[in-house]
């Protein structure tokens, strides 16, 4: 079997797929990839099937050396992405491009200018072995294979099925630097809990990113907070991955992939998929607005 040295880890790397779902009766949250877009995308471009494990990267830095030939790609935060061949020379590459490690060769990731996770998908997957069905590594519950550490050796499975057929995709254009990022919500549950201006204060000013965010959720600040028209207690209640929770400062919390599968506050909205995706992409101190959309018809 081949496999990747974990040559270098920076800000803290994590094995992710597509998680494992189904368990909240057992207190356990899915869980997987944060932006899962990113990660089924890294996926496609190397020819892996979809649960195959990638690896998620905070910020980027991470160095992986392959004993093999091997098919990588790196997707989500555009990260600087340089290959330093077995005999010491070092060849320019990109994120969102199909990369070819021969035996010996170090693939280096760097920090990016924006975004937050990068993730790293090689041809076959990453074959640690799985926890309760999935290769995710829960923050909340501390289960699944552990964060990286430098000298890890990864095997390399065999989660592929055809050959990708494209070498190379451009990145997603989403406004980061000099805009805020716009996610999309639904209104509800529990929205009739709120003053009946909520909508207003929610979409009508703009919001932070707090330091203390993470993969529970990315917990916000802004110059005007929701105001409850209901003051008495909720019970706990099951919540789901984009939930905006809403604690009693009145800023709301956006459940991320390890997020508790049940809360005690009320949910004022929910994120779309996409929208998830997105706020998995924000870093402490980046402005973002909401917006409420229309529920979509079934057809």
């Amino acid at each position: 079997m081949s496999t990747l040295t974990v040559v270098q880890v920076g800000f803290g790397v994590t094995i992710q797929d597509l998680g494992r779902p189904g368990l909240s009766d057992m207190g356990l949250g899915a869980a997987g990839a944060a932006d899962r877009g990113s990660a089924a995308l890294a996926n496609r471009m190397v020819g892996n099937a979809p649960d195959a494990a990638v690896l998620e990267a905070l910020l980027g830095s991470v160095a992986l050396r392959s004993d093999a030939h091997v098919l990588a790609a790196v997707t989500g935060a555009p990260c600087p992405v340089s290959i330093e061949r077995a005999d010491g020379r070092v060849h320019g590459a990109a994120a969102y491009e199909v990369l070819s490690l021969s035996p010996g060769d170090t693939v280096r990731i760097g920090l990016p200018e924006h975004r937050l996770r990068a993730y790293v998908a090689v041809r076959g997957g990453v074959a640690v072995g799985p926890v309760l069905g999935s290769r995710s590594w829960d923050s909340l519950a501390q289960l699944g294979p552990a964060p990286l550490r430098d000298g890890d050796v990864l095997p390399v499975g065999d989660r592929a099925g055809a050959w990708p057929v494209v070498d190379a995709v451009p990145p997603p254009r989403t406004p980061w630097a000099d805009e805020p990022a716009v996610l999309d919500v639904l209104p509800g549950p529990r929205d009739d809990w709120f003053t009946p201006d909520w909508r207003g204060v929610l979409t009508g000013q703009e919001y932070t990113v707090s330091a203390d965010s993470d993969r529970v959720g990315v917990r916000t600040t802004a110059a005007v907070p929701l105001e409850r028209a209901v003051a008495r207690e909720l019970p706990s209640e099951g919540v789901e991955t984009g939930a905006l929770q809403v604690p009693p400062t009145g800023f709301p919390v956006l459940f991320l992939a390890d997020h508790p599968v049940t809360g005690g506050y009320p949910v004022v909205a929910v994120l779309t998929p996409e929208s998830v995706d997105r706020a998995a992409q924000l870093r402490p101190g980046d402005p973002l607005r909401f917006r409420v959309v229309r529920r979509r018809a079934r057809h």
